[in-house]
């Protein structure tokens, strides 16, 4: 269930690129092919959008649009057929400079099969398809509630996104007597079947969704057994678990995925939970764990490493700097360059930036080290980077 393609951390970083651009009208143009498509086929049909762009009314936009077509028209051109997984292609004046033209093209072919075909020109480049690639599939539904408040979140891969928050309007019980107490039961009762009914229609967004695996219901107190006791939610929702937990809120949630190991022993915040916790447990003891780029690279040529541990979204680069005064040169490994004086009190010049965890992953692989990518949307992830720089490594032997 890990990540362990370096064609898919590519791939990652390539879809964050397009998503950075921004068109000043409806002039950035996507092209998906499915895998197997006839490329001769999307080339008449782009051919044929090309002659309908002539009918926008902006002259800037039609340019543009037509300019991007092609481009495209003319990269099709390299290819005898689709290549095996499908390619996406994107098109279109990036400049951010307002009255200059820069129509640059994008080619990414999906690790992955690609289902979908389309042509579309939006103000931004069309990547959704793209995400659902890179993104695991498998997708929970989770609920914690009590009497009080509920909140209705899906988990979609390591990612938890809350659909809804809810809060029951139902009477409280009272201790009084007569008519009084009878009415006031009857309203109460009343009350929390509404709320009941009102997290079960919440329920619905998990009713179609793709991969969807189950529900799993927590809380504290006997709320969650009641609300299964009505059966509220639609019929085919199944719910995997119930687990107790202390909270109502995205704590809640949290506290669910803690307690669910045995439901969702495969699903990847789970794993990566599991992953990251040995990790802390081996950095505190001293083990076989290992942090920093330059250890790192050091242990990778002498063959020491088991597993790769890489935050998504990571950018490392090697910077080097040169002194304007005694010409010494020095090393910084980082996302972004921050320069400083040298110890003699001159200026430390950046000369120059490379990437070099592109390299890094390429040459784990190479040597058959099985390369994790670490979301940084969990917190344990999150603590991963913000630690350790979001690079680490688990060691054969140190």
């Amino acid at each position: 269930m890990v990540e362990k393609s370096k064609a898919m951390y590519e791939f990652k970083k390539q879809i964050e690129v397009l998503k950075q651009f921004r068109g000043r009208g409806t002039e950035l143009v996507s092209v998906y092919i499915s895998a197997g498509y006839p490329i001769h086929e999307i080339a008449g049909k782009l051919r044929d959008e090309y002659g309908q762009a002539s009918n926008i009314k902006s002259k800037s936009t039609q340019k543009n649009v037509q300019g991007a077509l092609e481009r495209i028209l003319n990269h099709l051109k390299m290819f005898k057929a689709t290549p095996e997984n499908g390619i996406a292609i994107f098109a279109g004046n990036v400049s951010e400079k307002e009255g200059k033209v820069d129509i640059q093209l994008f080619t990414l072919e999906p690790p992955v099969p690609l289902g979908v075909q389309f042509y579309r020109c939006e103000s931004v480049f069309v990547t959704e398809p793209l995400e659902e690639l890179a993104e695991k599939t498998d997708a929970y539904g989770l609920v914690v509630m009590d009497g009080k408040e509920a909140t209705v979140a899906f988990l979609r891969g390591k990612k938890i996104d809350v659909v809804k928050r809810l809060e029951s309007t139902a009477h409280q019980k009272v201790s009084k007597g007569g008519q009084s107490q009878a009415r006031y039961s009857r309203l109460h009762t009343e009350g929390v079947e509404y709320y009941y009914k009102r997290v079960g229609e919440a329920m619905d967004a998990f009713v179609g969704a793709k991969n969807f695996k189950g529900v799993i219901l927590g809380g504290p107190g006997p709320a969650k057994h009641d609300f299964l006791k009505q059966k509220s939610y639609n019929y085919q929702l199944k719910i995997l678990g119930v687990v107790d937990t202390g909270y109502t809120d995205e704590f809640g949630l949290r506290e669910v995925l803690e307690k669910s190991d045995e439901i969702m022993s495969e699903q990847e915040a789970i794993v990566e939970k599991k992953l990251m916790d040995e990790f802390l447990r081996q950095v505190v003891k001293g083990g076989l764990v290992m942090y920093g780029m330059k250890d790192i690279r050091q242990a990778l040529e002498g063959r020491q490493i088991d597993k790769l541990l890489v935050s998504e979204g990571l950018e490392l680069k090697k910077f080097t700097y040169a002194c304007s005064q005694c010409a010494k040169t020095k090393e910084v490994y980082g996302e972004k360059p921050s320069e400083g004086e040298c110890e003699c009190g001159g200026k430390m010049n950046l000369q120059k930036g490379e990437d070099v965890l592109n390299d890094l992953v390429g040459k784990a692989e190479e040597q058959g080290v099985q390369v994790i990518m670490v979301s940084q949307d969990t917190a344990e992830g999150a603590q991963f980077y913000a630690t350790f720089k979001g690079l680490g490594a688990f060691l054969r032997y140190k």
